[in-house]
């Protein structure tokens, strides 16, 4: 079947169909010399253009993975560059603080380490304060810590080699670094004898025994105390000869109590002390002291008073 053909248009139609073909004619727009320079200018993008126009519509080359991974490495690089940047104060003060706690780390290590090495080994052994003691004596006692470090000395064994020695009251041990030891020690202060069938016992004022002989030692006084020495009447007789002055103490030949508050004292002159109980025993020596220079041919002196003495 052949199509029908079209209607005919009307003039009106016509002129219509001329109008919308007609170009739009609009005013034109004036260029600024600045813009008008700019587009006499010929640009870079033109000259691509042009370019990319001259060599046709040819596609661009894609990626390769080379050039992605170079890519981010390079991000990574710049993020790590801003990262040490932003934490170098931070940095700075961990490692300033790290140093310091491995400087002092390193000092006590090492202190210990040399303390407990042979390099602070002991070399020579000192005893100090011995008067009655034979020094020697002491130190070839101790003579099994040579060679032993200073911070390992074994105080044990120390202690076990100087209760041989009864008239060491205390001591003390004192390291010398790197190579000396020294033992500081207290004797003990004997306040008279004991005798019984072995002889003459010196004791000090706690019944501790220092040595006997036959023979009665010169210038110990004879203790005469029935109840023995752990009584309460040993003690204060202990207290009282402790008490004395220098001078009485030389002139002391006998000590007798039967209680702790009658202690009797016997000087080489052959005066006898009223002494009474160990209280204010220093007053009762200085009051005994101005009466015998008041009366240097007394018999007998009660102090037990401790104000005021009683002449016979």
């Amino acid at each position: 079947m052949r199509r029908p053909p079209p209607l005919p248009t009307s003039p009106e139609s016509q002129g219509e169909q001329e109008r919308a073909s007609m170009p739009v004619l609009r005013p034109a727009r004036r260029e600024s010399p600045v813009s008008a320079r700019l587009s006499d200018a010929p640009s870079s993008s033109d000259d691509g253009a042009e370019v990319g126009a001259g060599r046709g519509d040819a596609e661009t080359p894609p990626t390769s993975t080379r050039d992605v991974w170079r890519a981010a490495r390079a991000r990574r690089k710049a993020l790590r560059a801003e990262i040490r940047r932003f934490t170098q104060r931070s940095r700075r003060r961990r490692i300033i603080w790290g140093s310091a706690l491995g400087a002092v780390v390193l000092l006590v290590g090492g202190s210990v380490a040399a303390a407990y090495s042979p390099l602070f080994a002991v070399e020579k052994i000192t005893v100090a304060g011995a008067s009655t003691l034979d020094a020697a004596a002491v130190e070839a006692a101790l003579s099994g810590q040579i060679g032993t470090p200073l911070a390992l000395v074994d105080t044990s064994e120390v202690k076990a080699a100087l209760l041989a020695f009864p008239l060491i009251e205390t001591y003390a041990l004192e390291a010398r670094p790197p190579h000396d030891l020294t033992v500081r020690i207290v004797e003990r202060t004997p306040i008279g004898v004991i005798r019984s069938d072995a002889g003459y016992t010196l004791v000090d004022a706690a019944g501790v025994a220092l040595s006997t002989t036959s023979d009665q030692p010169a210038g110990q006084p004879l203790i005469d105390v029935a109840a023995g020495i752990d009584s309460s009447a040993f003690q204060s007789a202990g207290l009282v000869v402790r008490s004395l002055p220098a001078d009485l103490r030389s002139q002391l030949t006998g000590v007798r109590a039967s209680t702790a508050d009658d202690v009797t004292l016997t000087l080489s002159s052959g005066l006898t002390v009223v002494w009474g109980s160990a209280e204010k025993s220093a007053l009762k020596a200085l009051v005994l002291e101005r009466t015998l220079a008041a009366k240097p041919d007394a018999s007998t002196v009660d102090v037990s008073s401790a104000q005021t003495a009683v002449v016979g």
